[in-house]
């Protein structure tokens, strides 16, 4: 007489890891930033802030415009070189640190950008912004945090909090 025996696995249900995204899907994305946004920086009832996102180049670049009209106006280009997406921020310091998607971690729902070099300031010396990452939240909504290093290390970090302009 033969016994049959029957093992019954039970997993418990897990979301399914976020889709990557490559450089230059990574790149349309921030395309679709294209606009006027506003909010607050710091906290969420912060400062106020103003962003506009524009679709520059014939398509090859993304220029991220922020406190236009300010004194403290500070531009981003969002380019592609090669397989990488990379950022130049013109920061109102007067330098210009640059940086690079972080693929490995690059979802629709975030992307995640760490230095890469930059002119016009020394890295381990100097103020500068980083590294930092933009969340998208829906459509219409996005957070944003910028790390600032000063001495060699984190001194600080500027927060983001954005909404698309009706």
């Amino acid at each position: 007489m033969r016994i049959l025996r029957c093992v019954l696995v039970v997993g418990l249900a897990t979301a399914p890891p976020a889709q990557a995204l490559d450089a230059k899907a990574a790149f349309e994305r921030l395309k679709a930033l294209s606009g006027e946004w506003q909010g607050n920086v710091t906290t969420k009832d912060g400062p106020p802030a103003q962003v506009t996102y524009r679709v520059a180049s014939n398509g090859n670049v993304v220029m991220e415009d922020l406190f236009p009209g300010t004194s403290h106006n500070m531009i981003s280009m969002y380019h592609l070189d090669g397989g990488e997406l990379m950022i130049t921020h013109y920061c109102a310091l007067g330098n210009r640190p640059t940086m690079k998607l972080v693929t490995a971690e690059a979802s629709a729902g975030e992307m995640r950008f760490e230095f890469a070099g930059g002119t016009g300031f020394k890295p381990e010396r100097d103020a500068h912004v980083h590294s930092g990452r933009i969340v998208f939240m829906d459509d219409d909504h996005i957070e944003a945090e910028w790390a600032v290093y000063a001495g060699g290390q984190q001194a600080g970090s500027n927060k983001f909090f954005l909404a698309r302009k009706e």
